[in-house]
Order: C-alpha cells, then structure tokens, then sequence
C-alpha cells in the first residue's frame, strides 16, 4: 500500500506542513501510521480530506463545526438531514454577518460624507464619532 509523507500530502492537497499537523491536533485528519523512524504516513484518501476541511473552511464553518461534518461524512448511512441543519444554520449566520457589514458600511459613509462637510481643519467628525463613548442600556 503506497502511503504519503507529510511533505507528500501537504503538496498534494495544496496546504502547508503547519496546516496538517495542526488539523492532527485537532483530530480532524489522522495518520495511518507513523514510519519505523516516526513520521506519519497518510493514506492517499486524506487529500481529499484535507480539501474537503480547507472548503469546508473557505464556506465559513469552524474547525468544530469541520469535525462533525467529517463525521457525518464518515457514517454509514448519510444524515442529510443533520448536514442540511449545519449548512442552513451556517447561512444564517452568514446573513447576520451581512447584515452588520452593510450598518458598517453606512456607518462608514455617514462619517466619510460628515467628514467632507465639515469646514474646521482643526476638528475630524471622524476621529470624533471613534471618541465617543455609547452606553448600551
């Protein structure tokens, strides 16, 4: 059986060395077996692994949330239903994120357009708003 280095395994899936050791401290990806000297040997199917966590990284979904999707992935029978669940909360909270972007935004231009209204040289409505202090109550 043709077993892959780390190095082997890092060029392959596209990530660094750092990236895979890491992701073994985190239990997402697991060695098959280490060398007589002690490196870790991957069978060839954890660059699909590999791909499928940094994808799964690149939609959002944490390292935690990584770990469940590999072992839903790994089940015998696939619970779509719980990887539908994932990927719906995953959009909602990408709305969310949206949401805050587009009031940062106007917040943003708010300040920008203050900014060419006003007429001191001395005083900046931007440097202004940052130093105001909001009490939440």
């Amino acid at each position: 059986m043709e077993y892959l280095t780390v190095g082997q395994l890092a060029e392959r899936a596209g990530v660094k060395r750092s990236a895979l050791r890491y992701y073994e401290r985190r239990g997402l990806l697991l060695p098959a077996r280490r060398s007589p000297s002690g490196y870790r040997l991957y069978l060839p199917d954890a660059v699909s692994t590999v791909v499928f966590i940094k994808r799964a990284q690149g939609l959002g979904f944490s390292l935690g949330e990584i770990a469940e999707l590999l072992a839903l992935r790994r089940a015998p029978a696939l619970p779509r239903d719980r990887v539908r669940m994932l990927a719906a909360e995953k959009l909602q909270e990408v709305r969310r994120r949206i949401a805050a972007l587009r009031e940062l935004e106007a917040a943003l231009e708010g300040l920008l357009e203050a900014c060419e209204r006003s007429g001191d040289p001395r005083s900046c409505p931007i440097l202004s708003a940052l130093e105001v202090i909001r009490r939440c109550d």
